[in-house]
């Protein structure tokens, strides 16, 4: 099976090389994926696995959400447990049963993660990062931003029917939070902003060696 070929690589690895995003690239960022959860939501999908290192970034710095072998389509509610420890939702850890608000709930420990350079739950072992998420304890490191600490704090809820993203006007709830506020959401699903970190080109090398896999491919 052949796939689209997305040659930024991973925002995980941008994330490490850089220790943290600033404010504006973690906005960015964060405004593409809601888009992105936003229709996959629509469509009655749920993605389970929001992380840095399923975040690509095309040629010209956009992101592509990847990995999908965790993603259900589904109208009410699932048992399994699946995802990244550090990322899993309370309601999954208890086997309560889940739905869209997992997504909203990732995105909160997507955006700490990209704004402080780890994690808002994190342990040596799985057991210790599940007891963290469920005491729902947050230790904001000091130079966030007011507004995207108030934002993370309402996607972090424990109870999910007030979750952020998860209430009557979902998505909508999001977007229209005072973090956002500089955000044209006409523009983030039409890729008319400028992303700020845009891979380094190819050298001559590197295409050629890509023709060539191509042309095997083609060949095969």
């Amino acid at each position: 099976m052949l796939m689209e070929y997305v040659p930024g690589g991973e925002l995980f690895s941008y994330l490490r090389n850089m220790g943290r995003f600033n404010n504006s690239t973690g906005l960015f960022y964060s405004a593409e994926i809601i888009c992105a959860i936003e229709y996959l939501h629509s469509k009655e999908i749920v993605y389970r696995d929001l992380k840095p290192e399923n975040i690509l970034l095309d040629k010209e710095g956009h992101i592509k959400l990847t990995d999908f072998g965790f993603a259900k389509k589904l109208v009410d509610r699932t048992w399994t447990l699946c995802g990244t420890p550090e990322y899993l939702a309370p309601e999954v850890i208890q086997s309560k049963g889940h739905g869209r608000a997992v997504d909203w709930w990732a995105l909160g420990i997507l955006i700490f993660e990209m704004l402080s350079g780890f994690p808002p739950f994190f342990d040596d072992n799985p057991f210790g990062i599940y007891q963290k998420i469920l005491a729902g304890k947050i230790d904001f490191p000091r130079h966030l931003d007011l507004y995207v600490k108030d934002l993370i704090k309402k996607l972090l809820v424990v109870d999910r029917t007030r979750r952020l993203g998860n209430m009557k006007n979902g998505a909508d709830d999001v977007k229209r939070h005072r973090w956002f506020r500089s955000v044209d959401w006409d523009a983030v699903p039409q890729r008319k902003l400028k992303p700020p970190i845009v891979p380094k080109k190819f050298s001559r090398t590197s295409k050629r060696e890509t023709q060539n896999v191509i042309k095997k491919l083609e060949d095969y």
